[in-house]
């Protein structure tokens, strides 16, 4: 019987994203290279646990879930977490940016100092820029400022990032006029938290990285897969990898993987299988927004 892996998710390092499983191994996702695996047939999906701990009862829990945890732990999960405004002690620094994942798409948000760039590489941002710097509470502020006064907002679902990867603009300057015009009407506000040291407009470009622009960019995408299922299989080469989604040219067309999907299962290889999985049909989701201004 092969030997099966519990994905940890994807991780964003310094060479380039990397699969990770339970037990500390990591497999270098490398544009071109054909990715494939499989789910046992009789697999379960398992929570994932919260916070470096196992689920205490090995909860099942839905193949269309993107946290891979049951009710309790994802509630554990978050209760820690900055997004929840449970750690205003936090001493670190902390940045606000703003992010562009394609027309119209801009949000802004906060990370930690030391994490650098790989929030946003995290969350597929095609470009961005640092809009400031201080401490959590005075970033989250700066954060409200910005959806109140501007109407940004501070977050972007996937199905919108990924309807318009495939129409992306060709240069870098056009891929980051709405973030640096957003930039000059945040920085000319009143009302800034005195704590918060505001940083000039760099747009960063991460449309390359990814492989969805220029030279780099592959065949559009057609559909996603909507789950992973007990004895279910996918297989295909790599053309694309945007944050936690994969790329992969298969028999049945350019199809998206979320990545999170395969954490909780466990997972085998299976090279020679083709795209075996559930699909929906990848389309412009209603409600992306038009422009801020």
């Amino acid at each position: 019987m092969a030997q099966a892996w519990k994905c940890a998710g994807l991780r964003w390092a310094a060479d380039g994203p990397v699969l990770t499983w339970v037990g500390g191994r990591r497999s270098a996702l490398v544009r071109g290279k054909r990715v494939a695996f499989g789910v046992a047939e009789g697999g379960v999906r398992t929570c994932v646990g919260a916070r470096g701990h196992a689920c205490p009862v090995r909860a099942g829990v839905s193949g269309r879930s993107t946290g891979a945890r049951c009710e309790e732990c994802a509630r554990l999960d978050r209760a820690h977490s900055v997004a929840a405004d449970t750690m205003a002690d936090d001493p670190r620094p902390y940045r606000v940016y703003l992010a562009w994942f394609g027309p119209g798409l801009v949000k802004v948000g906060i990370t930690a100092y030391e994490r650098g760039s790989a929030r946003l590489l995290e969350q597929g941002a095609v470009c961005f820029s640092w809009l400031g710097c201080g401490p959590l509470m005075a970033a989250r502020r700066t954060e409200e400022l910005l959806r109140a006064a501007l109407g940004v907002p501070d977050r972007i679902p996937y199905v919108h990032k990924r309807a318009v990867r495939a129409t992306l603009p060709e240069s870098e300057s056009e891929r980051a006029a709405e973030i640096a015009g957003l930039h000059a009407r945040a920085v000319a506000l009143g009302g800034w938290p005195e704590a918060l040291t505001p940083e000039p407009f760099r747009g960063v470009d991460h449309a390359g990285v990814f492989g969805i622009a220029g030279a780099e960019r592959g065949p559009a995408a057609v559909a996603e897969i909507a789950e992973l299922v007990a004895g279910g299989a996918i297989g295909g080469e790599l053309v694309a990898v945007a944050g936690p989604d994969l790329h992969l040219a298969t028999e049945r067309g350019v199809v998206v993987l979320d990545t999170r999907l395969m954490t909780g299962w466990e997972l085998v290889s299976a090279e020679g299988e083709p795209c075996a999985v559930p699909l929906r049909e990848l389309k412009r989701a209603a409600g992306v927004q038009d422009g801020l201004f």
